[in-house]
């Protein structure tokens, strides 16, 4: 089921009014609610994939409470590994078996062995990533007993499944998330008011800035090589916003809905395109991964601990790591590693942790410097997006030598430019808001502080007709579903 469809506009107020209204005075009942509303949520989808999930719960909800009683160590390293090895083989099995299969035989096939084995045609369960790896996060932490294992099924069941954040996160901590599963809740007009306020302009992210620039970005794409080097930058620009307002989007919903139900999650985006370096945007990009793999892969690693070496590895592991995580394609891999070497100079002369504060903290505009800095940052972030776009490296790379081509000074063509440049104003207002609204959570978190009811119902107003004159007649999908 998508945010932006019919059927969830169907599914969130009934599910809502069942949980405050009927079900609000039992907090096990509610907990149900949550688990079945998110088994029904996911299933609308592709109902025989429940079964993966309910075996995921069901292990690690057996490892962790053997994992609360065991106390010789070897068991308990193999109470973990079990966790670890289910998890990541149902992932590994369903995302990457064909990726590795081809490589395989591509290599063998180099060495002039020629291998008959047939790829499998496996569906990739939308959200395997994402709730992989939530549950592996409960079963490390309660086994470096950071965490008392879960002794409710019901609850541990609803937060594995917690259907706002279930398909494309962000990914929550047991440590956050699943404590909230066991304290009653109560409604909260404000909270509940700032959700609706989080979903629309979530809503807004995705239905107009982009939806409507993945069709210009689709195009070029596709057609890459008849385009201008002029046209192809545009292309590579209308990627760049469609993918954080498609990813920000999602995670904007997913939080508002959240706080709908009375459940805080974290901030997963902190208009990263306002950073001043790669190692901020990486603080403000998909925060609930990048901390994931800091907390659970970098740290264990040895982190920034160490010689120079030790800290290079790592810095390469923890990138390549996360591109692979995002798909099974060398583009992927390319696009964390171009990161990685994005990031080294910072490591390597103690600045990655330099920018800290948002950028022109105390003042409406940043300085010539900070715009410098975000002006580098930016383009450099939109290079290595080309990889993550591209069908694949030759594609890549073929895009951006086009890029960097004379014809890059050319007036850029592309169907449907007329559209594209009435949309422009309207990405001009989104980058506007956003830049006003980022000392915020999200962008138009600001606007309780304009004390002008009728102000405030004008701005939702018109955001809500821009969604109704800019949305298209059919759904459309999340990119990061396809993780």
């Amino acid at each position: 089921m998508l945010f932006n469809s019919l059927d969830f506009a169907i599914f969130l107020p009934i599910v809502f009014v069942l949980y405050w209204f009927v079900f609000n005075r039992n907090l096990k009942w509610q907990n149900l609610l949550v688990a079945a509303a998110s088994y029904l949520f996911y299933g609308w989808w592709d109902w025989r994939f429940l079964s993966l999930i309910f075996f995921s719960t069901l292990v690690d909800y057996f490892v962790g409470k053997n994992l609360g009683i065991v106390t010789n160590k070897l068991h308990r390293q193999i109470l973990l590994w079990i966790s670890i090895i289910v998890n990541l083989g149902f992932l590994g099995f369903f995302k990457y078996y064909n990726f590795f299969l081809d490589n395989f035989i591509s290599a063998f096939s180099v060495a002039g062995y020629d291998l008959n084995a047939n790829s499998l045609d496996i569906i990739l369960p939308v959200g395997i990533s994402f709730y992989t790896f939530q549950t592996l996060s409960y079963t490390i932490d309660v086994y470096k007993k950071r965490l008392e294992p879960a002794k409710d099924f019901i609850s541990f069941t609803a937060f594995v499944s917690f259907f706002p954040q279930l398909v494309a996160g962000p990914i929550e901590r047991a440590t956050n998330l699943l404590p909230q599963f066991y304290k009653s809740r109560k409604f909260e007009y404000s909270k509940a008011v700032d959700g609706m306020r989080q979903i629309l302009w979530g809503l807004f992210k995705k239905v107009v800035i982009a939806d409507n620039c993945a069709v210009f970005a689709n195009h070029i794409f596709e057609n890459s090589g008849d385009m201008s080097g002029s046209t192809l930058l545009l292309g590579a620009i209308f990627f760049t916003f469609q993918i954080y307002g498609d990813f920000s989007g999602y995670s904007d919903i997913a939080i508002g809905t959240a706080r709908l139900f009375g459940f805080n999650l974290m901030q997963n985006f902190a208009f990263p395109y306002f950073s001043r370096d790669i190692a901020e945007f990486w603080r403000r990009w998909h925060i609930s991964l990048s901390t994931w793999f800091r907390d659970y892969l970098y740290i264990p690693l040895g982190g920034s601990r160490g010689g120079t070496w030790m800290k290079v590895r790592n810095t390469f592991i923890i990138f390549i790591v996360s591109g692979f995580w995002h798909g099974a394609n060398w583009t992927f891999i390319v696009w964390g590693a171009l990161n990685a070497l994005y990031f080294l100079p910072l490591l390597l002369a103690k600045k990655n942790r330099q920018n800290m504060e948002v950028v022109a903290q105390n003042s409406l505009f940043p300085n010539f410097k900070e715009f410098g800095q975000m002006s580098l940052t930016f383009f450099l972030t939109l290079i290595a997006w080309v990889f993550f776009r591209a069908e694949n490296i030759g594609h890549a790379v073929s895009y951006l030598k086009g890029v960097f081509d004379p014809s890059l000074f050319t007036f850029p063509y592309y169907v449907g430019i007329g559209f594209s440049v009435k949309l422009a104003p309207i990405i001009i207002l989104f980058f506007i808001i956003e830049w006003l609204g980022r000392r915020e959570k999200f962008a138009i978190e600001n606007l309780v502080y304009i004390n002008n009811n009728k102000v405030n119902w004008l701005i939702h107003s018109f955001l809500i007709l821009l969604i109704g004159l800019y949305m298209f007649s059919s759904e459309t999908n999340f990119i990061y579903f396809q993780f």
